[in-house]
């Protein structure tokens, strides 16, 4: 038996302002798509923006339904709209967060196992990486490439 272990960097800023402007702006574009938010059931309300190799930014928010597992999460939505509206252009970073009742959550939300899935996808479709920006009340990561969010990524390309 061989023992391996797996090491994932990635940077944390303690507020938006701290961060480079155009993840900045991506960060602004995920919190304000927090508005379209539906999430009468869980009361999770979830923003994403994606942002193009254009730079063109497109939102998604977490979309519930009474026929549970109908929703869909604010990442798969912005993300699908992105490739829906844009197949020209592939996705360079995506940003998240998650808030309750108005308040963005302290610790940044981090996606679910579909999305990362689905990161991974578009990732690969681009042939580059794609990088991922969580966002907290009390601090935000961000991570270079999907793979440092779903290490061994399932691919049959």
């Amino acid at each position: 038996m061989i023992e391996r272990q797996l090491n994932i960097s990635y940077a944390e800023y303690a507020t938006i302002d701290e961060m480079e402007p155009g993840d900045a702006e991506l960060c602004r574009a995920a919190i304000a798509a927090l508005d379209g938010s539906y999430a009468p059931y869980s009361h999770f309300n979830v923003g994403a923006a994606v942002r193009l190799t254009d730079g063109t930014v497109v939102k998604g928010a977490n979309q519930e339904n009474a026929a549970y597992p109908s929703g869909i999460c604010a990442e798969r939505t912005a993300m699908f709209a992105a490739s829906a509206q844009y197949p020209d252009q592939e996705m360079c970073s995506i940003a998240v967060v998650g808030a309750q009742e108005g308040t963005i959550c302290p610790e940044p939300a981090t996606p679910c196992g579909a999305c990362r899935q689905v990161m991974a996808q578009y990732q690969t479709r681009a042939g580059a990486p794609m990088s991922v920006i969580l966002i907290g009340g009390s601090r935000i990561w961000k991570f270079e490439k999907v793979d440092d969010v779903l290490p061994f990524i399932f691919d049959t390309i």
